[in-house]
């Protein structure tokens, strides 16, 4: 069994205990599983079977695990493309902890393309009315909550932050929206999103699903073609086949600035000093002061 870093919240050894302990109650091997993501959930591949272990960070609650496992089973329902649950009982509960499994995808070397997000997209936000009751997007509580618990920055960084959010803020209370509030993925980009063996693609990652307004998703999509180095052309891509280009809204700027402000508070919560990931989240902030929209940025 491989476990390179600590990841969502947990220790190794306190991992390999709950991977053990999960996947004896769902009759699967952990023998040789292979951690796939850590940042924030410990994401794991089996190796004796096609299937991915979720362990939900410390701290989330069932609450919110069975929601996600509810919205995923009525999405298949409806036919959406979403990466399948596994066929056990779930999600597991490990000493106040939590674990979904899902279908493995063999995945190619490179990711899914922002134009293969689209369709998904444009399909998710046609359920104005979900049989699941999700939460309501708050993005400007969520990017308080993270400033209150961030510890790694300065005083003068996190004023920095807080002031920015208190302007944005003023502007999107002035925002009119293009699009009726629906379900939204909360965090559509190229590696929320698997290839399938058909050469289509599928959304994945749902724990940010939340019920709110759809240029939210399009914004970050954006966001990601610029920010990360795709670049406009792949966005335009997606842009075409979506049927919409969010640029073009004049709400664009203060929700993506706000969407941009978030990726950078929820990561700042979670860094330590000495780490790369504060580097990065310093080296956004100094992007913010200089007004650098096209700053490029490193996956965190």
């Amino acid at each position: 069994m491989t476990t390179a870093v600590p990841a969502g919240g947990f220790t190794a050894a306190d991992l390999i205990t709950l991977l053990e302990r999960a996947c004896g109650t769902a009759g699967l091997n952990p023998d040789g599983a292979v951690l796939l993501r850590g940042h924030t959930h410990a994401v794991y591949r089996l190796a004796a079977d096609p299937v991915v272990v979720k362990i939900a960070r410390r701290g989330t609650s069932r609450e919110s695990v069975h929601r996600t496992v509810h919205l995923v089973r009525w999405l298949i329902e409806q036919g959406f493309p979403t990466v399948g649950l596994h066929p056990v009982r779930q999600p597991v509960e490990v000493g106040g902890h939590y674990a979904t499994f899902w279908a493995h995808l063999p995945q190619p070397d490179h990711p899914v393309a922002a134009e293969q997000l689209a369709a998904p997209l444009r399909s998710l936000h046609q359920f104005t009315e979900p049989p699941v009751q999700l939460p309501a997007v708050d993005t400007v509580t969520a990017i308080r909550r993270s400033l209150a618990v961030t510890v790694a920055l300065t005083d003068e960084e996190r004023a920095f932050l807080g002031l920015r959010l208190d302007r944005l803020e003023a502007d999107l209370a002035e925002v009119t929206y293009l699009l009726p509030p629906a379900v939204v993925q909360g965090d559509p980009q190229h590696r929320n999103a698997l290839h399938t063996r058909d050469g289509g693609a599928v959304l994945c990652d749902w724990d940010t699903a939340a019920f709110g307004q759809p240029e939210l998703d399009l914004v970050t999509v954006e966001i990601h073609c610029r920010r990360f180095g795709y670049g406009h052309d792949h966005y335009a891509q997606f842009a075409a086949r979506y049927g919409l280009d969010i640029t073009t809204w004049d709400g664009y700027a203060p929700l993506a600035a706000l969407r941009e402000l978030r990726m950078i508070t929820t990561n700042a919560k979670r860094a330590a000093h000495g780490t790369d990931t504060l580097l990065e989240i310093r080296h956004r902030i100094a992007g913010l002061h200089a007004g650098d929209h096209r700053q490029r940025w490193h996956i965190l």
